[in-house]
């Protein structure tokens, strides 16, 4: 989404009076159904990130999801109040942070850890650490608040795009209804496409397959197919598809196309790789595509070096300003107070620091300058997702990743788990700040939407933690044809240059790093150049990931992108309506499906493939 404005500034604070006192908000039924069903969706990002290193926001489609669902049992009789606008945005407060568990390093620094050590982390490491990254992020959101949201009145788009679905959900119930049918539909659809393919009961009529060629053709002789070249058979990525949008799709096709198609192909005829397998081949192929993305990712961050001040600005307006007026007196009753910030970090700074020294050995002092680092970091990610709709966590990572590469040289854990500190406290506080904005437009207390992230946490990291150790239960499990997990394919390889020098690649991979750089500072440099051509300027973040992941997810991803492109320009007024809820039923039928069939393997309930 290309949202990127500077909102006009306005001193005035929040629009006084807020909804009536009394109006239900965090009730109990609230945060329950918060927390299962952003405790679900954690799930399916957390499938389709180690799949595709994209991950969605759960938000609207919770949203969606609890409105059906209340609507329904009060039409029977079973509830009798009414579940209000306000109660669904408090519901909507837990479910986002639930959702945003995988950004705590399930997806990136913890598997990339665990691909360079060989040993899995167990859970009771796991759990502590994820849930003080986030819940970090939730206070150190605080002082950014008010001045960012109430007097600078950042976009927020996300959070804009929250509330007009609430207020459009609850104004129609025809339209909230048939939003859900569709993400219900859509859910089957990959449910039944994940079980006729990944099931191993021997009564199944027929399998789905995983994959299917691209008829005819080769590459170098040998079928395409070997290259990862054909098209990935599942729902999951025709949804991502259609969500992400046509420029990433196609980047992420002529991605592929270079990679799979002609870079792959050259270096196993040169012996380069010795192998056709998918693990062999992407070990080469993705040090040209980390590069690009670690280029693209810090210059477009380092060319937003206003936002950069902006944000230090408006923290120390938040913090400033003792001359209260009346109507900021008034704010003051219902807002975070800022001394909850100060308590917050008190506690958790301190926690998260003892927690790196005693579970990964890193340092006390050097713990201090990370839990200190994310704190600046949270400030310019949430400042950019104010003004952009993007948090730039991969940059902002790899540039702590390259900070504490200097600092602990050799030191691969310190340099992965400082980075995933700052990365996961960025995203949560990013995430807060755009719940926030929504129950800004819709007159909701701040103190409640605080409380409803701290649930949501909880609920996330019950349900991620657990599911990531059973679908990864080894370092085995990464890489694979099943999770790719190109994130933190991205994490491993910074840490492994930093660590080993370059002197430790191969040569033609040291080529790959220093052209796929250039192209990523080239890529932005043009989008800088050429706005108005954006759109046939590749996403250098979607031809860096190709080279991360199979040929197949890239051709099916762009499938439904095109499709979705399609629907758009024929018919406006549905794509509007059902595109998103679709898809994003598609991605959790498929996922949710894929960890159940999972979990009935450990419990001896399906034979093992």
């Amino acid at each position: 989404m290309n949202t990127e404005t500077n909102a006009p500034a306005d001193d005035g604070p929040h629009p006084l009076p807020l909804a009536a006192p009394g109006t239900p908000q965090l009730t109990i039924r609230a945060i329950v159904t918060g927390m299962l069903l952003g405790g679900i969706m954690s799930l399916s990002n957390l499938y389709i990130a180690l799949r595709t290193g994209w991950s969605f926001g759960v938000t609207i489609t919770a949203g969606i999801l609890a409105f059906a669902f209340f609507t329904a049992l009060t039409s029977v009789g079973l509830v009798k109040r009414h579940f209000g606008v306000l109660e669904n945005n408090a519901m909507q407060s837990v479910a986002s942070a639930a959702g945003y568990m995988t950004g705590g390093g399930t997806v990136a620094a913890i598997p990339a850890l665990m691909m360079i050590t060989g040993e899995p982390m167990p859970w009771y490491i796991m759990l502590p650490w994820v849930m003080a990254i986030a819940l970090l992020g939730v206070v150190v959101a605080i002082p950014m608040k008010r001045q960012m949201i109430n007097h600078e009145k950042l976009r927020f788009p996300s959070g804009i795009a929250a509330a007009e679905t609430l207020k459009s959900l609850h104004a129609s119930a025809s339209e909230g209804l048939d939003k859900a049918k569709a993400l219900f539909a859509g859910a089957t659809i990959g449910g039944l496409i994940a079980f006729m393919r990944d099931a191993t009961f021997k009564w199944l009529p027929f399998k789905w397959p995983d994959h299917v060629p691209l008829p005819g053709l080769t590459i170098g002789g040998l079928p395409a197919e070997k290259f990862t070249m054909g098209v990935d058979c599942g729902a999951l990525m025709i949804g991502a598809g259609a969500i992400m949008g046509f420029r990433v799709a196609w980047s992420q096709l002529l991605g592929a196309i270079l990679c799979w198609g002609f870079a792959a192909p050259w270096a196993f005829s040169q012996g380069i790789i010795t192998d056709t397998k998918y693990k062999a081949m992407v070990g080469w192929t993705v040090w040209g595509g980390s590069s690009l993305l670690l280029t693209s990712g810090l210059l477009a961050f380092f060319l937003q070096w206003r936002t950069v001040a902006r944000a230090f600005q408006s923290l120390s307006a938040g913090f400033g300003n003792d001359q209260r007026t009346a109507a900021e007196a008034a704010e003051d009753a219902v807002e975070v107070p800022m001394k909850w910030f100060l308590y917050g970090v008190a506690i958790l700074g301190p926690v998260v620091i003892g927690l790196q020294w005693l579970f990964f050995g890193i340092a006390p002092w050097l713990g201090t300058i990370a839990v200190l680092m994310s704190f600046f970091i949270a400030v310019v990610a949430s400042r950019a997702t104010g003004e952009t709709d993007t948090t730039p966590t991969g940059a902002l990572g790899k540039l702590t990743q390259l900070t504490f590469g200097l600092l602990d040289r050799g030191n691969v854990t310190t340099n992965l788990m400082t980075a995933n500190a700052g990365a996961g406290v960025s995203i949560h506080a990013a995430d807060l700040l755009t719940d926030l904005k929504s129950g800004w437009l819709l007159g909701a207390n701040p103190r409640q939407q605080f409380f409803a992230q701290f649930f949501g946490v909880t609920a996330g990291a019950l349900f991620v933690v657990p599911a990531y150790r059973i679908l990864v239960p080894d370092a085995s499990a990464i890489g694979t044809d099943r999770f790719p997990a190109p994130g933190a394919q991205t994490w491993k390889n910074v840490a492994e240059m930093l660590t080993g020098g370059l002197d430790s690649l191969h040569p033609t991979a040291r080529w790959a790093m220093l052209i796929g750089g250039l192209v990523g500072i080239t890529l932005v440099l043009l989008e800088r150049a050429l706005p108005r051509f954006k759109k046939f300027i590749p996403s250098a973040m979607g031809l860096g990931l190709a080279f991360t992941f199979h040929g197949w997810m890239a051709i099916s991803m762009f499938i439904g992108a095109t499709a979705a492109l399609i629907l758009e320009k024929t018919s406006p007024k549905t794509a509007e309506r059902y595109i998103v809820p679709v898809s994003s039923g598609l991605i959790a039928g498929e996922s949710l499906i894929g960890i159940l069939l999972a979990v009935m393997i450990i419990l001896g309930l399906m034979p093992q493939a």
